[in-house]
């Protein structure tokens, strides 16, 4: 099978990518979500011209020349393009086959446990406290993620003593049975985060993200060492050389790529061979329900170093008002804390037509 034809839907926020071979074979996928108008004309301009006629099967290696070709593009635009055929083409595969991703991968269906994650920053200590304990009590979740500092903060609170409330109201409010997780987004200074790091390490938090600037390695490396709570980071990464200075440094304790920044599936999975190696575990970075978390939920049951949990947005309409109406069917159903990965074929869902019909459409084909 060859790829004979590349189609994108897209709109500001979402771009489904439909990749079609020449013996009729279809797979659909998707590149990261935001400004995904732009990633769409990156995947045509950039990435179509070297894959149309390529080896469907030849994933890993087709996307190596388009990263040589574009060589002087090495930033995520091209990355999250790529991405979009990935995915396509194992879903493509798991229909060829009659089955999931995870089992073409190494994996098999079934359950995974989740975290609920908090997106905002906007919500009071008490307002998210209560929604972690409803959230708790309707679904099963025992592990639940919120933000501290400000966003690239620069040693900032989103209000002077939030992160100092928060921490110890949601610890009392859940008990301890619960594993809670929090998010700093590149807030702190390494003498600044070690701080608040100590404060996370006496109420039980048990996962720090990106306590520092992502880009500073140095400067993370510093809180890893000082501290004995998990520091995790990765989720803005999608460079190779990137991953593999972080592994061999050992700059986190936790690895957390997300599947579409990075650019698929198969590149995810070099990631995850390369930290099984160095005895990292992986816990992906998923942060909303378009098919990022379809692909991370695969992709969890099938890696043999998979993190205790699956990211898992808990914001709704209100906060991603992009989501609506993205499937026909449901993929995220929560149960006892947990997803289920079915035995469908491919990713199991199907996109809904009337949300593409509402789409700017793009096609490129072998012959054009």
């Amino acid at each position: 099978m060859k790829i004979e034809k590349i189609e994108t839907f897209t709109n500001e926020f979402i771009c489904f990518v439909r990749v079609t071979a020449d013996d009729g074979s279809v797979g659909w996928g998707q590149v990261a979500p935001y400004c995904a108008d732009i990633t769409a004309a990156v995947l045509h301009r950039q990435v179509a011209p070297y894959v149309l006629g390529w080896d469907c099967t030849e994933i890993e290696e087709m996307l190596d020349v388009v990263r040589d070709r574009e060589h002087k593009f090495p930033g995520a635009y091209l990355r999250r393009a790529m991405g979009g055929i990935d995915t396509a083409l194992w879903d493509m595969h798991g229909k060829v086959e009659g089955r999931p991703v995870c089992e073409l991968i190494g994996g098999t269906a079934g359950t995974f446990r989740a975290y609920a994650s908090s997106m905002k920053r906007d919500i009071t200590p008490r307002d998210e406290a209560d929604r972690f304990q409803r959230l708790r009590d309707e679904h099963g979740f025992d592990a639940f993620k919120f933000r501290i500092g400000a966003e690239v903060g620069r040693n900032r609170d989103e209000w002077p003593g939030r992160t100092e409330q928060i921490v110890p109201l949601i610890r009392k409010t859940l008990g301890d049975d619960v594993a809670l997780l929090v998010d700093a987004n590149s807030c702190y200074s390494p003498d600044k985060a070690i701080e608040v790091g100590r404060m996370l390490q006496d109420n039980g938090i048990s996962h720090y993200e990106e306590p520092c600037p992502y880009w500073e390695f140095e400067q993370t490396k510093q809180v890893t060492d000082a501290l004995e709570i998990d520091i995790t980071g990765g989720e803005q990464d999608c460079m190779m050389a990137n991953w593999k200075r972080m592994i061999d440094g050992r700059i986190v304790d936790v690895l957390q790529p997300d599947v579409c920044y990075l650019g698929g599936i198969a590149r995810t999975l070099r990631v995850a061979r390369k930290a099984a190696a160095a005895g990292l575990p992986i816990t992906p970075h998923a942060a909303n329900l378009s098919m990022v978390t379809i692909f991370t939920m695969h992709l969890l049951r099938a890696i043999p170093n998979a993190g205790k949990y699956l990211e898992f947005s808990i914001e709704g309409l209100d906060y991603y008002p992009w989501q609506d109406k993205l499937f026909l069917n449901d993929p995220y159903k929560i149960t006892d804390g947990k997803v289920t990965i079915t035995d469908a074929p491919g990713w199991g869902i199907e996109i809904n037509p009337e949300w593409l019909a509402r789409s700017a459409y793009q096609v490129s084909t072998r012959n054009s």
